[in-house]
């Protein structure tokens, strides 16, 4: 009955026919359905034929709604982990899929391609560290301050969904354990240093080793060192030991370098000396050769003319010392005459120290060479006479 009903309100009109309702109620579902009543014809059949058969409807609609609940979809980057009763029962590939709708099974949708970053030593900010992560001690008995964040990703939807309370700060502990490891195990010049790189790498490979030794289902990808350095309260005295130690190496980098200037000249010059040796060495050894041979070759000259030999061996010999002399020789016997010819220029150049022995070896020669002739026929005239 509607509100524009004429009846509405009327204190004496009969109740609501309860049976008329669900005859309505039957006849909008068969329509909306596009179904049409049949069956035998009574005083009541008809009334309760239509009600069983909505009920009905209504079950299969249900039924359908419930079956089609079931179906899911899983992405190329997603793995589905069906659950039968809370029990694991498989994981799902990529591609439309159906389980049995609930409560009989459910099914958890996972990313294996999505990256999670976990902050150790600080959150949100470097500066807002967290000490009790941070501080370390090294090899040395130093303490350090080491901020670093860990990226990780899925490798095994079960496991990480049945074997971790909190993913997170599983990865966190791990992280901080094997960090502080490998920190123990390291000088502090090293970690600060030359080798931050390695140590990135040992801790990742240590985290990971932990991780499945517990089958938490993570794969850590990096570690990124973030900040590394003294604690506050000594950046000053480490400050001050920093800069000693680069004065150190810039003195011992100085020295090496003197040392590579100075070594290979002194080295250089005593290869020089010993060639210089050497060729003296070979100089000396052919000219005692050769003084031996032309020797040799004398004797044999002057076994065949004695007097021959003799006599030119003084002449070679007086013309060797008159070459560098000054003097001139004259002979009053022969009788040239009055004039006489003095080369003075060349008298004077041989005297000059600046001047080449060589130029001023030619007139020497040139003019005591007569001295020379005129001598040799005085040997022999004496030679004759003593004869």
């Amino acid at each position: 009955m509607g509100l524009n009903d004429p009846q509405w309100g009327n204190r004496n009109s009969s109740p609501p026919d309860l049976e008329a309702i669900l005859r309505d109620l039957n006849k909008k579902i068969a329509s909306l359905f596009g179904i049409k009543s049949g069956g035998p014809k009574g005083p009541n059949s008809n009334g309760v034929n239509k009600f069983g058969s909505g009920i009905g409807l209504l079950i299969v609609i249900v039924i359908l709604i419930w079956v089609a609940s079931g179906f899911y979809i899983v992405d190329a980057s997603q793995r589905g982990v069906v659950l039968r009763f809370g029990k694991y029962v498989e994981a799902t590939q990529p591609g439309p899929r159906w389980h049995f709708p609930f409560p009989i099974e459910s099914v958890e949708v996972v990313s294996l391609s999505q990256v999670r970053t976990v902050a150790v030593g600080y959150r949100d900010n470097v500066k807002n560290k967290i000490l009790k992560e941070a501080l370390m001690l090294t090899d040395d008995e130093n303490i350090i301050d080491i901020q670093f964040a860990v990226q990780y990703f899925l490798k095994d939807p079960a496991d990480f969904l049945f074997n971790n309370r909190a993913p997170d700060e599983n990865v966190r502990q791990a992280a901080e354990t094997a960090v502080r490891e490998i920190v123990g195990k390291n000088k502090m010049d090293f970690v600060l240093y030359e080798g931050r790189e390695q140590v990135a790498a040992a801790t990742t490979k240590l985290i990971q080793d932990i991780l499945d030794r517990y089958k938490t289902g993570i794969m850590v990808s990096k570690v990124t060192m973030q900040n590394a350095q003294p604690p506050e309260q000594v950046q000053a005295a480490f400050d001050d030991a920093v800069k000693a130690g680069q004065d150190r190496e810039r003195q011992k980098n100085e020295g090496q370098a003197y040392a590579n200037d100075v070594v290979p000249r002194a080295k250089g010059a005593a290869a020089r000396l010993m060639q210089e040796a050497e060729g003296y060495k070979q100089s000396v050894i052919a000219s005692a050769e050769g003084d031996a041979s032309r020797f040799k070759q004398v004797v044999a000259e002057y076994e065949k003319a004695p007097g021959v030999t003799r006599e030119r061996m003084y002449i070679d010999m007086m013309q060797q010392i008159l070459t560098s002399s000054t003097k001139v020789l004259v002979d009053q016997k022969s009788g040239s005459g009055n004039l006489l010819y003095l080369p003075l220029d060349k008298l004077i150049q041989s005297t000059n120290p600046a001047a080449d022995t060589s130029t001023a070896a030619k007139p020497a020669m040139e003019h005591a060479a007569p001295p020379v002739n005129e001598t040799r026929e005085t040997l022999r005239g004496r030679d004759r006479e003593s004869r």
